[in-house]
C-alpha cells in the first residue's frame, strides 16, 4: 500500500494502481532532486512557437542551414521511445505535433538533464528549447539544448497506437473508443484524441461566422435574463430554482423569444443572442437538458424575409467553417447534404399530401383528421386519440416527412394551433406564417412572422393553456402583453439549435459528440478505497 508521500503528509493516500505507484515514486525523486514537478510558471513562453510552425521551421532549416534561430515548444508528450545514447519523444499542443531529439553533447544536454529527460512519462507537460532541425529518417524535430517540466502525469492516458501501413500512411488504433466513457471523461478524451478537438474548434468557427454575418446584416448582439419569473417562448417543461433572498420561483428559461420581442417594443430593430437555453425533458441523440440557441428577431420582415437571410447565413457560415475540398458538402447520417444549393421551399400542406395521401385541409377537425389516419393504418389510435388537430399534423411530418427531407428544405404554413405566437395567414383561420427547416432529416430551425396583435396573443395564451398537454403550456405572461400593448412593429423571428448545426456540419449522429460536457445519467461510482496511515 502506498504511504502518504511527504509533500502530502495530512491526506490519506488512495489506493492507486501499479503505474501511479511507479510514477508517485517517481515525483518524490523529482523533488528530492530539487525539480518542481508542478512549477507556477514556463521559462520559456516569450520564445515559444506552436508545434506546427516549429515544423515549417524545421524543413526551413534543411533548406538554409544559415537561418537556424533556436526556439521552444510547450505541451504534453505522447510517444517516446530511446535509441542508444538518443532519446525522441512527440509533444502535442493545440496546433499539432512535433518530435524532440534528446541528447547528451556540448550543444545539447548535460548528462543529467539527459537522465531525467528519459524518465519522462506521457501525458507529462514539458517545455523545450532546442534547435530546429531535421533527422537521418528526415523528420522535423527539436534538438533540446534545454528543457523543464510544466506538469507531471500521475494516471496514464489512454493514448492511440499507431502503425505504419504499407502505403506509408498511419492506422490509428483508438484506445478511448467508448463513447460513454468518452462523454464522461472529456478531459481523457480530448487529450488522446485529436479529431475531437476538431469538433469544438469547428463549433467555435461556426459560433464566430453566425456572429460576424449577423453584425454585418445591422443586427444587435443582446443578452437577455436566463432566470425568468415566467417562462415562455416553446412548449417545453422548464427547470425551476428558487431564489432566497426573494422567496420567488424562478424558471430557468426555455427560449429567448419573449425578451427579444420586448426589445422590438423598445427600438431595437434588429437584435439577436447566442446562449442556453434549458428544458426539462427527455435525453437523446439529438435532445440535451441544456443547449445553446440562435434567436434573432428582425423588425419590417416576414416569413419570406427570414427564409432568404436564413439561407444566406447557413451560406455564409458553410463557407468559412468547411474546408475548400469539401465544396460545401458534408456526409450526415449517411447523406450528402449539399449546402450551397438553393434551399428549397415547401408548403406544408403539399409535402404531407405527397407522402401520405392526405390533404389535412380536407379534415378540419381533431376528430376528422385523427380518423382518417387510423382508416388509412398512418397512425395508430393512440397516438391520435385526444390530440389537438395541429398536433396530428405535426405527428405526420415527423413520422412521414421529416426523414425525406436530405439538402436544405423549408417546410411552411404550419397550424396555428401548434404555432401561438406567429402570424395567420390572410383568408385561412388555421394556419399561419411559420416556417421549420430541415437538414439530413432533421428538424434545424424554426421561424415565424410574429403575432403583433397583443389581444389575439393573449387569446392565445388562454387557449393554449387550456388545450396543452401538461407541463408543455405557455403561461399567460402579462407583462408581455402589456409591451405589446405599446406596439411591436411586424417581424420577422428565428431560432436555431447551435449544436444541432455543429452536428450536421462536423457529420456526427448524437449531439453528444459535439457537447464538451453532455448531461449523463448519475454515474455509479464505487468508493476508492484509502490507506491505513498507520500502514
Amino acid at each position: 500500500m502506498h504511504q502518504a508521500t511527504s509533500a502530502y503528509p495530512l491526506v490519506p493516500p488512495m489506493e492507486f494502481t501499479e503505474v501511479e505507484r511507479e510514477r508517485l515514486a517517481k515525483l518524490e525523486r523529482l523533488r528530492a532532486a530539487g525539480i518542481d514537478p508542478y512549477p507556477p510558471r514556463a521559462q520559456f513562453l516569450r520564445e515559444r512557437v506552436m508545434a506546427t510552425e516549429a515544423v515549417q521551421r524545421a524543413l526551413h532549416t534543411a533548406a538554409d542551414s544559415s537561418a537556424v534561430q533556436p526556439i521552444a515548444v510547450m505541451g504534453r508528450i505522447v510517444s517516446r521511445r530511446l535509441m542508444g545514447k538518443a532519446c525522441f519523444a512527440h509533444i502535442e499542443d493545440g496546433s499539432g505535433r512535433v518530435q524532440l531529439y534528446a541528447r547528451v553533447g556540448e550543444d545539447s544536454l548535460t548528462a543529467e538533464q539527459f537522465e531525467w529527460f528519459k524518465e519522462l512519462d506521457l501525458g507529462d507537460f514539458v517545455e523545450a528549447r532546442g534547435v530546429p532541425m531535421l533527422t537521418k529518417t528526415g523528420e522535423p524535430s527539436v534538438r533540446v539544448t534545454a528543457w523543464h517540466l510544466l506538469a507531471k502525469s500521475l494516471s496514464p492516458l489512454p493514448f492511440a497506437k499507431e502503425e505504419r501501413q504499407p502505403d506509408g500512411t498511419l492506422r490509428r488504433y483508438n484506445a478511448l473508443a467508448d463513447p460513454e466513457l468518452r462523454y464522461r471523461q472529456r478531459y481523457a478524451d480530448l487529450a488522446v484524441n485529436p479529431e475531437v478537438r476538431q469538433i469544438f474548434v469547428l463549433r467555435a468557427k461556426v459560433i464566430r461566422a453566425i456572429r460576424e454575418f449577423l453584425d454585418e446584416q445591422g443586427f444587435l448582439e443582446v443578452e437577455t435574463p436566463i432566470l425568468q419569473p415566467i417562462y415562455g417562448g416553446a412548449a417545453a417543461r422548464p427547470f425551476i430554482t428558487h431564489h432566497n433572498q426573494l422567496d420567488q420561483d424562478l424558471y430557468l428559461r426555455i427560449s429567448f423569444e419573449l425578451y427579444l420581442k420586448r426589445l422590438l417594443v423598445g427600438n431595437l430593430e434588429r437584435v439577436y443572442e447566442i446562449g442556453r437555453d434549458f428544458r426539462n425533458e427527455g435525453v437523446s441523440f439529438k435532445h440535451n437538458p441544456e443547449f445553446t440557441m440562435l434567436e434573432f428577431y428582425a423588425a419590417y420582415f416576414d416569413l419570406y424575409d427570414v427564409m432568404e437571410l436564413t439561407e444566406q447565413m447557413i451560406h455564409y457560415v458553410v463557407q468559412r467553417v468547411l474546408p475548400p475540398e469539401a465544396g460545401g458538402k458534408t456526409v450526415f447520417r449517411g447523406n450528402t447534404i449539399h449546402w450551397l444549393q438553393p434551399f428549397k421551399r415547401i408548403k406544408l400542406r403539399d409535402a404531407i399530401l405527397d407522402r401520405t395521401g392526405i390533404d389535412y385541409k380536407q379534415f378540419p377537425t381533431a376528430e376528422s383528421l385523427a380518423a382518417e389516419t387510423v382508416r388509412r393504418g398512418l397512425l395508430p389510435p393512440e397516438a391520435v386519440h385526444g390530440k389537438p388537430w395541429g398536433k396530428i399534423v405535426d405527428t405526420l411530418i415527423g413520422d412521414y416527412v421529416e426523414k425525406t427531407l436530405i439538402d436544405p428544405t423549408f417546410l411552411y404554413e404550419y397550424p396555428r394551433d401548434i404555432s401561438p405566437f406567429a402570424k395567420g395567414v390572410a383568408g385561412d383561420p388555421q394556419s399561419v406564417e411559420r416556417f421549420e427547416g430541415f437538414v439530413g432529416g432533421a428538424e434545424l430551425c424554426n421561424a415565424f412572422t410574429e403575432l403583433n396583435d397583443p389581444l389575439d396573443q393573449y387569446n392565445r395564451f388562454l387557449a393554449e393553456s387550456a388545450n396543452a398537454e401538461e407541463g408543455e403550456a405557455n403561461p399567460v405572461d402579462e407583462d408581455f402583453i402589456r409591451a405589446l400593448m405599446y406596439g411591436m412593429p411586424n417581424a420577422g423571428g428565428f431560432g436555431m439549435g447551435i449544436d444541432r448545426l455543429v452536428m450536421m456540419l462536423a457529420g456526427k449522429d448524437s449531439i453528444r459528440e459535439v457537447l464538451l460536457f453532455p448531461h449523463l445519467r448519475k454515474e455509479q461510482l464505487e468508493p476508492r478505497p484509502t490507506a491505513n496511515l498507520a500502514e
